[in-house]
């Protein structure tokens, strides 16, 4: 296997409020049936293995688009919302954080009685991904969330993920049953954490005499092991900077459904009526579901669909995100009924919007588009942790003194 990319991910402490948990499993569920729908399991478990998918994939869902905390939620939220679906998607989720994970092997082995699975196996490789990533890899990062995502035909992937409390960070661990041949040699789809100079890596290509031997530990120059890594760099402050977006997929999708909406989307009957901010939201949940994978190297876009619950870039639009949730479920619906349109269309809303991006020079300041939606945040029913958003008060007049 071959390292898909690195990150580094800001540790992120608190709790995600109800009202955001909730609307984050339904969102997850219906992202996943579309993705079902239209590309498969694998597809999915391949998304999922990919570092850079999975962080844009949070902050869509409305979580912190930079920190860590996108793990722990994402994971748990998708968990919550598929397992009760699990035999009619073909899809289960394993584990957790803390002592959910070591639930992993008993609920494998549940799951291998119900699908005919051989529940040895996959107890075995949720235990050496865990045993690679804490012990073969000495990084500084001790495993406390362990998440192990299988198909009903067998294939799987690991999301797991370590703290290192002496920096404030931590590495997320990506895995995938895909052409693996080997537990302990280049087993990893990806590695996302903070570049650490030289590490003890027992898994690389390069030890592999030491692991016949087990006479000499390599420690393999970092370089190396990162030379084919496409390096994602998440910076530790909340707001985000036009250094963190794209800025051209950014304007391209502001101007197309702000500026031309709705005239430009009169061939997209099945979304008439919905409103410019719905149809921002939309466009970047399509872009999650039918995006290459190019598209997913600034995951901070991804959190102008439903900002983030510490209020960065904005609030998060409650009633926008429940349109997006009921348009979404709407067209899966109407599709398990032979209708497709929908869905079709929403698919089409990313590819007249990706083909757009081609001819668009981008000319906007992003401060004022933060602004122009913390200003109108009380209008789409923003909430953050902190409570709702208020409307903002008329500017005072200036009284001027006579003395």
């Amino acid at each position: 296997m071959k390292r898909s990319g690195t990150a580094t991910l800001p540790l992120h402490y608190g709790k995600v409020p109800p009202w955001l948990y909730e609307r984050m499993a339904v969102l997850g569920l219906s992202i996943v049936e579309v993705m079902l729908a239209d590309y498969g399991k694998n597809e999915v478990l391949r998304r999922l293995a990919d570092p850079f998918w999975f962080q844009s994939f949070g902050a869509v869902m409305g979580m912190d688009w930079h920190s860590s905390g996108i793990t722990t939620s994402v994971m748990g939220a998708l968990k919550r919302s598929i397992n009760p679906n699990s035999k009619e998607l073909g899809i289960y989720i394993c584990g957790g954080k803390g002592r959910l994970s070591k639930e992993t092997p008993n609920e494998l082995l549940v799951i291998a009685d119900k699908t005919g699975l051989d529940g040895n196996e996959l107890v075995r490789a949720s235990k050496l991904s865990a045993k690679v990533d804490n012990t073969a890899i000495q990084d500084g990062y001790q495993l406390y969330l362990h998440n192990f995502i299988l198909s009903d035909e067998g294939n799987w992937a690991v999301v797991q993920q370590g703290m290192n409390d002496a920096d404030g960070t931590a590495r997320r661990y990506h895995w995938h049953s895909e052409n693996m041949e080997s537990f302990v040699d280049e087993p990893h789809k990806g590695i996302q954490g903070i570049n650490r100079g030289n590490i003890l890596n027992l898994t690389a290509h390069e030890a592999q005499e030491s692991r016949k031997g087990i006479l000499e530990i390599s420690h393999t120059n970092s370089e190396k092991i990162m030379q084919d890594f496409a390096n994602l760099i998440l910076p530790a402050h909340h707001d985000v900077r036009a250094s963190d977006v794209d800025l051209k997929k950014l304007g391209t999708l502001l101007y197309m459904t702000r500026e031309n909406q709705p005239e430009n989307f009169e061939e997209l009957l099945l979304l008439k009526g919905v409103g410019p901010r719905t149809l921002q939201s939309l466009a970047l949940v399509s872009e999650v579901i039918h995006g290459s994978p190019s598209r997913f190297r600034d995951p901070a876009r991804f959190s102008f669909a439903h900002g983030g619950k510490d209020g960065h870039p904005f609030p998060v639009p409650i009633n926008v995100y429940d349109e997006t949730i009921n348009i979404l479920q709407k067209g899966i619906e109407k599709s398990k009924l032979g209708n497709s349109d929908k869905l079709q269309s929403i698919n089409k809303l990313h590819t007249i919007i990706a083909e757009a991006e081609k001819n668009f020079t981008p000319d906007f300041d992003i401060n004022e588009v933060i602004e122009e939606e913390r200003q109108n945040s009380w209008r789409f029913g923003g909430k953050t942790v902190f409570g709702d958003a208020e409307k903002p008060s008329k500017p005072k007049p200036i009284q001027l003194s006579l003395f």
